[in-house]
């Protein structure tokens, strides 16, 4: 009997520039190719925001929201939206990190990212971690950000999105400066915290939430706090753009 036919696995350079993934993809038949990732996750206050984007084209200067200004990351963004075949954003909010927890939300905003994508996909790059339940092969790719082109995409968007987003709550709460920090812990913030207490955007599973507002109406009112392991869980990482 003939043993069945496994095609050679495609090996992705170092060299391969941002578009590797992609291209070694297509090779193989696997495509559209979608990118997913994430915005916000490490930050104390604010939503998560969850990404999904499939490229139309290859844009000039593409890469990790993280590694570029704000103004080239709004630039990004324009060009990813008119080029793009699909992009599926999904918002989860403070009360939802807090009730179900942050490594949950994140997965479950991911698949309803890619459930969003109105096309059929071939492959799914995620960044960071794996996935399971979507509708097409995936693979984690750690830095998937840096070095995949649709995942880049998808954290420009995921980026600029939450980032209006914290604009637009400064105009609501100017005391805490969101539109500097973005939610993210920082001196500011902290200091923020302490003099105003928190707002109803703040997640109170965060132990830097959690420290100033023990024994505080606000607090004690929200079904979703948690006990300090969960706090010192839900927080690691904060700080990370």
């Amino acid at each position: 009997m003939t043993a069945a036919y496994r095609p050679r696995p495609s090996v992705v350079r170092r060299d391969s520039g941002l578009y590797g993934y992609e291209r070694a993809l297509a090779r193989r038949g696997f495509t559209p190719v979608a990118g997913v990732d994430e915005a916000g996750r490490g930050a104390c206050a604010g939503p998560l925001v969850v990404a999904a984007v499939v490229l139309g084209r290859e844009i000039d200067g593409l890469t990790d929201s993280k590694l570029v200004a704000e103004p080239t990351r709004e630039r990004l963004y324009d060009q990813v939206l008119a080029s793009a075949k699909a992009v599926s954003v999904v918002v989860i909010p403070p009360e939802e990190i807090d009730s179900r927890g942050l490594h949950k939300c994140n997965i479950a905003g991911m698949r309803r990212a890619v459930a969003g994508l109105e096309i059929d996909l071939g492959y799914v790059l995620i960044d960071g971690f794996p996935v399971p339940g979507l509708p097409a092969p995936s693979l984690a790719v750690w830095k998937g950000d840096q070095v995949a082109a649709c995942v880049a995409a998808a954290s420009i968007v995921a980026k600029v999105t939450r980032d209006r987003m914290m604009h637009a709550l400064d105009g609501v709460h100017p005391e805490y400066g969101f539109a500097e920090h973005k939610g993210y812990v920082t001196p500011a913030h902290r200091r923020a915290l302490g003099v105003h207490g928190p707002t109803p955007h703040h997640r109170f599973s965060f132990v830097t939430v959690a420290r100033v507002t023990r024994g505080s109406p606000l607090r004690d009112a929200s079904p979703w706090a948690r006990q300090d392991g969960d706090m010192r869980e839900n927080e690691v990482g904060a700080g990370v753009v």
